[in-house]
């Protein structure tokens, strides 16, 4: 796994986040591999990006990892939140995309 070292603590023995890192280098550490359950051609409906992240976490709050992931441009979604997509890494602020705090 990637992210073992860099997240090393705050991931479970299945490799899900067992909580959301307050650091915000972790933080970012813990959005890349959320992100990568994404595809970047496809469309999702809400309950659909919440059970992705659940495939990730085992803390239970999916919500907040949703707004986060938005808040760092790697979903976006439409105004009414009815869909989401992934923001191709190259429409992105530049590589380090800030994590909210």
């Amino acid at each position: 796994m990637p992210y073992e070292t860099e997240l090393k603590g705050f991931l479970d023995k299945e490799g899900k986040l067992k909580q959301w890192p307050s650091k915000q280098d972790k933080r970012k550490a813990a959005l890349d591999m959320i992100s990568e359950k994404f595809e970047t051609d496809k469309t999702y409906n809400e309950k659909e990006v919440n059970e992705m992240i659940k495939t990730a976490i085992s803390f239970g709050d999916h919500q907040t990892v949703r707004r986060e992931l938005v808040s760092a441009k790697i979903l976006d979604r439409t105004p009414d939140g009815a869909k989401y997509w992934k923001v191709m890494q190259t429409e992105r602020p530049g590589t380090n995309f800030d994590v909210p705090k």
